[in-house]
């Protein structure tokens, strides 16, 4: 009879299939009939506390842990069926909570399979064809790791099971508010399309998590296993940072500051060694075939949490300071040959274009109305179906109102690109809007610089400032053909780069 029940699911156990799984584990006649007579089922099973033992009259200490341990067991087998194993070409394979699954499987999750992850950037190397979806999936799993690391290595801190997974939850979720070309949306099409607000991804990613336990029912899941209120807190806490400013004591709800360096593994705000850039390091290195020498398993082999200035902090070894080295060596190369790839910023800056001039006359379905592109940051039933798609919905649409807008995307594909005037690295501060800088450029250019050539007016030049670690890459774009096509142009504008860094007119905030 036991052999036959091990088929069956726990949860869907009869009162007389729980009586016979405890007699067949030995447990006395008394606790069998204390069970028999209050008709547990195996659906209560999961959910049993030694507080209910001693409502149902098992008092005894003995047999109180027997039976906690029987069921601890029981849900660790229960959970370990309804894991799911990952093939991912970074980690290998990996497994995944029945919670993080139940995430998965929705629409709102999903939905990052159709976002790539380095935006303009696969038009420039076609190995950067990966998404957002599986990107997240690797950082919910090495978010794990170094928490699990932590809790077997260091006891003393107390990181518990619903610790390990909210950690896990917030690395699966932090990038669910990217919008259509990831980077692309938040810092170049929602400045020019709403000046007003300063919005980040992570904000919709808050939004889009409490859409998606909403509208998939999965708020009664989290509670099965023990989530409440103030760990979905916790687990926002991670995507966003401060959910709300707190000058006084600790800011945080979800977890107290002595848990402070759990907050440091998915999004560390404090020196940027995270999980997330992790994952993102090894995965865009892989597809874009640029080399990776940082070690994260050694990493995490060496990671321990220390008391600093009276706060916990995760913290390594010093002979591990060349990894760390590699890290950020890392870092600096995939933004010098991929994210800020001329190309890449030009390619991008066209698609934001073709979105800014299609805004209007693109709606989606919202909770109310349909909403545009730059609206539906705050309506997620809009939001969710905003994707990478647009590109496509735009470039094979007949309507005239999109016209501008193909035209630009045709001409992406077509290759007939805009021409990078100059980069250069500023040391000083930049803290105008790239139209200031625009208006800028245009203004110190004299009629010798210009010769024989029309006026260039603001409408004629792109400015893209682009940050790599605390410095800024600038690079000029002329949008019309009027602006290039003449060797004394670009020694103008070389010359005009020069002036703008050296006597300081052109001030940035990085």
């Amino acid at each position: 009879m036991a052999l036959q029940m091990t088929k069956k699911p726990h949860g869907s156990w009869s009162s007389a299939e729980v009586s016979d799984f405890l007699q067949g584990k030995g447990l006395s006649e008394t606790v069998v009939r204390v069970f028999k007579e209050h008709k547990i089922e195996g659906r209560h099973l999961l959910k049993m506390t030694q507080q209910d033992l001693t409502d149902m009259g098992i008092k005894a200490v003995g047999e109180q842990k027997d039976i906690l341990q029987l069921l601890k067991a029981l849900q660790d087998q229960t959970q370990r069926n309804q894991e799911k194993v990952f093939n991912d070409p970074i980690h290998g394979h990996i497994e995944l909570h029945p919670l993080m699954v139940k995430i998965i499987d929705t629409p709102q999750f999903q939905r990052l399979r159709y976002i790539k992850q380095l935006g303009g950037a696969y038009y420039v190397f076609p190995g950067a064809a990966h998404n957002r979806f599986e990107h997240s999936i690797g950082v919910g799993h090495l978010a794990g790791e170094l928490v699990e690391t932590l809790q077997k290595k260091q006891p003393e801190l107390d990181i518990t099971d619903k610790d390990v997974l909210c950690i896990k939850i917030a690395g699966l979720c932090h990038d669910l508010g990217h919008g259509p070309f990831s980077h692309m949306f938040d810092r170049h099409f929602i400045p020019k399309k709403r000046p007003d607000i300063k919005w980040k991804h992570e904000q919709a990613s808050v939004a889009m998590f409490d859409h998606l336990l909403n509208e998939n029912a999965l708020r009664p899941e989290f509670e099965r296993f023990e989530l409440m209120e103030e760990d979905t807190v916790f687990i926002k806490e991670q995507i966003a940072g401060l959910m709300a400013k707190d000058s006084s004591g600790w800011p945080y709800k979800g977890r107290p500051e002595s848990k402070s360096f759990l907050y440091e593994i998915v999004a560390n705000k404090r020196n940027g060694i995270d999980v997330d850039k992790w994952d993102y390091f090894a995965r865009d290195c892989y597809c874009l075939g640029i080399p990776n020498n940082f070690d994260m398993k050694r990493y995490m082999k060496f990671a321990r949490v220390i008391p600093v200035n009276d706060r916990k902090q995760i913290c390594t070894r010093d002979k591990e300071v060349a990894n760390l080295y590699e890290m950020f060596h890392t870092r600096s190369s995939l933004h010098r040959s991929a994210y800020q790839h001329k190309t890449t910023k030009v390619i991008e800056l066209m698609v934001c274009e073709a979105l800014v001039k299609a805004d209007d006359h693109l709606l989606f379905p919202g909770k109310d109305r349909p909403m545009k592109m730059s609206e539906a940051i705050y309506d997620m039933h809009a939001y969710t179906r905003l994707t990478d798609y647009v590109f496509h919905q735009i470039l094979l649409s007949t309507e005239p109102e999109l016209e501008e807008s193909r035209k630009l995307l045709q001409a992406v594909e077509r290759r007939e690109l805009y021409k990078c005037i100059g980069q250069t690295q500023p040391s000083i501060e930049i803290s105008k809007q790239t139209p200031v800088l625009a208006q800028e450029i245009i203004s110190s250019l004299d009629e010798d610089d210009l010769g024989d050539l029309p006026r260039i007016t603001v409408d004629d030049i792109l400015v893209d400032v682009g940050h790599i670690f605390h410095t800024a890459n600038i690079n000029l774009l002329p949008i019309s053909c009027r602006a290039i096509g003449s060797g004394l142009t670009y020694q103008a504008m070389a010359r005009l780069l020069n002036n703008l860094i050296y006597t300081g007119t052109v001030v940035c905030k990085l």
